[in-house]
């Protein structure tokens, strides 16, 4: 009888601690998300380890976000530099070769990156990191170096869209996931500064190459960028490990109950909205200074770089601001806020003008895409199906991103035209207003589901 009465006060206490920190698999997690009243059971043998156990800093931990932060340098840094190529292909390599079908390249690789997600993020789960890590980064080196002896359209398709897309797409999620292991109360600041790994690549690398092509050519300065990128390798192959094994069960690919919730889709349609235009500046801003005079072409490179040094800062005060006003309530803000700065590049006629437009939308893109992952934490009841979530939402937002620049490319068509250039600011600008507007509508539709179920509760 006293051994019983022991084992049910052990199991007390383990229920306690798990009541007031909430367990999650491969996200953020917010101040938000683990207030909210949900159903937490023990974990299975293999599943991270509880906050209690989480080391929350020290010098593994950090090395685990400096590792992540080069993960993001070479993957979404990259991809945020395809306007300074976009520009190169249209007025030289490529220049046969309409907007629409460039665009097709730089779109290919970003959408590869977030749709890759479905696969990676089970096959993280499955205790596959250091081999996802090391086929990822192979990639995309291996992408890179080719694209420099590119010559052709569908060389360059296959090279820096596809190879490097379906890099990136094997590194981002695992590298995010994993730091959730490593952080608990700090996860969100850890994450926070990962993320920025981004704009910062999104700034080194257009820069490099804006300089060094004129220079060099378009060969080696590509190549300049492949060498970099293998040095910064050496750092998650030496550092980033998991902390826990991997679990007994295999994670799903779909989530059926997910589809039958309405807050589930309505960030799924949301999110095509808000992607479908976001990418738009970052490929054709520089395009549209050389067409309006309104910069030579050895400072027009630098716009790209300026959109990303305001997602630097967009990266780190919102998702600050999220832990005390929600995650999904600031995703709406910032879409709705990048696309009120999307909706004034109508009027942007001068330099002084262009580099305000650019900062300012760089800002809110910088929250608009480091979002997410958090936003779908709260709207995501058991935890332990996260990751699957996460992984089909990423790959419904990757056929926007696909799919959104290209768009704009064939609205665009002829750069000569100043009313075609108005389409394709229209398009981007109404496209991320109405994702924002659905953000909010799912909020709503998450926190009526969220008072029914607590009314089913208490009865």
């Amino acid at each position: 009888m006293e051994r019983e009465k022991e084992k049910e006060k052990e199991s007390d206490s383990d229920a306690g601690v798990l009541s007031g920190e909430d367990l999650f698999e491969g996200s953020v997690d917010r101040a938000e998300d683990v207030t909210d009243s949900q159903e937490i059971s023990t974990p299975a043998p293999g599943s991270p380890p509880k906050s209690a156990e989480v080391p929350d800093g020290g010098l593994d931990a950090w090395l685990q976000v400096f590792g992540a932060f080069v993960i993001m340098i070479t993957t979404w840094g990259l991809i945020n530099s395809f306007g300074v190529y976009q520009t190169y292909y249209e007025t030289d390599l490529l220049k046969t070769s309409t907007s629409s079908d460039i665009s097709w390249i730089g779109s290919l690789q970003g959408a590869l990156l977030m749709m890759g997600g479905i696969i990676s993020g089970p096959l993280f789960d499955a205790g596959h990191f250091h081999a996802l890590t090391i086929s990822g980064l192979f990639l995309v080196l291996f992408g890179t170096f080719m694209t420099s002896l590119c010559t052709t359209y569908w060389q360059v398709l296959l090279a820096q869209g596809i190879c490097i897309g379906v890099g990136c797409g094997l590194l981002f999620l695992p590298s995010a996931a994993i730091l959730s292991q490593y952080f608990a109360r700090r996860r969100a600041l850890a994450l926070g500064l990962q993320s920025t790994g981004s704009p910062i690549g999104g700034i080194i690398f257009p820069i490099i190459f804006s300089r060094l092509q004129p220079r060099i050519g378009f060969p080696w300065a590509t190549r300049v960028i492949g060498f970099l990128l293998l040095a910064l390798a050496v750092v998650p192959l030496v550092f980033m490990r998991p902390r826990a094994p991997p679990p007994t069960h295999k994670r799903a690919f779909i989530d059926g109950s997910a589809l039958r919730e309405a807050p589930f889709w309505g960030f799924a349609v949301s999110g095509i909205g808000a992607f479908l235009g976001l990418y738009v500046p970052f490929f054709y801003i520089q395009l549209y200074s050389l067409r309006f005079d309104i910069a030579p072409s050895e400072l027009s490179a630098y716009l790209v770089t300026l959109l990303n040094a305001g997602s630097v800062f967009g990266r780190i005060l919102p998702n600050f601001v999220a832990d005390y006003a929600g995650s999904m309530n600031m995703l709406a803000a910032t879409t709705l806020g990048a696309s009120i700065v999307a909706f004034g590049w109508f009027g942007v006629k001068d330099l002084g003008g262009t580099v305000v437009f650019a900062l300012l939308f760089g800002f809110f893109n910088g929250g608009v895409t480091s979002l997410p992952p958090s936003a779908i934490v709260s709207l995501t009841p058991d935890m332990s199906r996260l990751g699957t979530r996460m992984g089909m939402l990423f790959f419904v937002i990757g056929i926007a991103v696909l799919v959104g620049t290209p768009i704009a490319g064939a609205i665009l068509k002829d750069p000569e035209d100043t009313v075609r250039w108005k389409g394709l600011i229209g398009f981007g600008a109404a496209t991320m207003f109405l994702g924002g507007v659905g953000f909010i509508v799912t909020e709503l539709l998450h926190l009526r589901d969220k008072r029914r179920n607590e009314k089913v509760e208490v009865n």
